[in-house]
């Protein structure tokens, strides 16, 4: 099928969506306001769990965190924060966004919010599996059993109250795309089209469980310009030795994740009409990332296809290490390592988030 056959739709969905959040913006009281901030999903939301269990995808040593306070490696896969730290700290609710796991959150944080995510993860539980990660629904488990500690902290009724008016963020799929698609090598066998309504069957699941247990305000990332990140970049160059010392993005894999969110952005407009009374709204992490890539000097950014951390081709996670060297000055740098932002690119996605969605909770 023409890629191009999706555009008609994609707009005539658009508009369905700007006009159902227009209406409910213009028809609702003002929203109470946000209690607190629940992410699941893969490393672009993980704070640290996967510091407290046995798997190779970790992040808590150096140079990860070198620009967090007091340069901690907190086990964020980027330079310092995530976009959901600038997110609740912009909120008022905490200066970051603490790990579940992690053993010094106490019955009290999580009324504020934590971060079930897990590095390496995916919508797929086949993806964390093979990472030895922790799945989708094990990082529902996490969350059933935190309900259970603010109920014995607080009561049902201040617990529900918290959860109806706190923010889901569900960000994952990009490792399920690389992992078994795009460099598996069973990938050429897997129809990307139909892999991707898989995905969106197992979002459309979750956001079902989220609303069940009384969430009311839930947000889904799509996928970023997969094409761009540098280990595809470098793969693709390897593969295509013309090209290998001019360093492009992947166009066929950066089309596949414009389909799949247009496909997301239809899912989320029936998910509001069929969930009444909550707001499910797409998060858009492919813009702001495209436009860094085309217009870094908007951002003060100079390298935009290669990672900060050593060669910035294909180091990530046991890959960058305490002896790999690193950018004089990683501000200047979209992604840190070869797969995860810099802090700097995460700053940016926050305040997009802040500017375009967030008001519609």
């Amino acid at each position: 099928m023409n890629r191009n056959q999706h555009k008609p739709m994609f707009v005539t969905f658009l508009i369905n969506i700007l006009l159902l959040q227009l209406l409910n913006l213009t028809n609702a009281s003002p929203s109470p306001p946000i209690t607190a901030l629940y992410a699941f999903g893969d490393s672009t939301v993980d704070s640290g769990n996967n510091n407290y269990i046995p798997t190779l995808f970790q992040s808590n040593h150096p140079p990860y965190g070198k620009s967090f306070p007091s340069k901690l490696s907190t086990g964020r896969f980027s330079d310092g924060k995530l976009a959901t730290d600038f997110i609740v700290s912009s909120l008022g609710l905490k200066p970051t966004l603490p790990a579940y796991l992690n053993p010094s959150v106490k019955p009290v944080d999580l009324l504020t919010g934590v971060s079930f995510a897990s590095a390496g993860g995916g919508l797929d539980d086949r993806t964390a599996k093979s990472s030895l990660t922790i799945t989708m629904d094990k990082q529902w488990s996490y969350f059933e059993e935190a309900l259970g500690k603010m109920k014995s902290l607080v009561g049902d009724s201040e617990t529900n109250r918290v959860i109806k008016n706190a923010v889901f963020v569900i960000s994952a799929g990009t490792n399920d795309m690389i992992f078994n698609v795009y460099d598996h090598v069973l990938g050429s066998l897997i129809s990307v089209s139909d892999y991707q309504d898989s995905l969106l069957t197992k979002v459309e699941v979750f956001v079902q469980r989220l609303y069940e247990a009384g969430a009311r305000r839930i947000t889904i990332a799509g996928l970023p310009p997969i094409g761009c990140l540098p280990v595809q970049v470098t793969l693709t160059s390897i593969n295509t030795p013309r090209i290998f010392h001019h360093r492009i993005c992947t166009e066929h894999q950066n089309d596949d994740s414009r389909v799949y969110n247009q496909k997301l952005q239809k899912l989320i407009y029936g998910l509001s009409q069929r969930f009444r009374g909550s707001k499910v709204l797409y998060l858009d992490i492919y813009s702001p990332l495209i436009d860094m890539i085309k217009h870094p000097r908007k951002y003060g950014l100079e390298e935009t296809l290669r990672g900060c951390c050593g060669t910035g081709l294909l180091e990530a996670g046991p890959l960058c290490q305490p002896l790999s060297r690193t950018c004089d000055d990683v501000s200047k740098y979209l992604f840190f390592d070869s797969v995860h932002p810099s802090q700097t690119a995460y700053s940016v996605i926050a305040s997009f988030a802040l500017q375009k969605l967030f008001p519609l909770l």
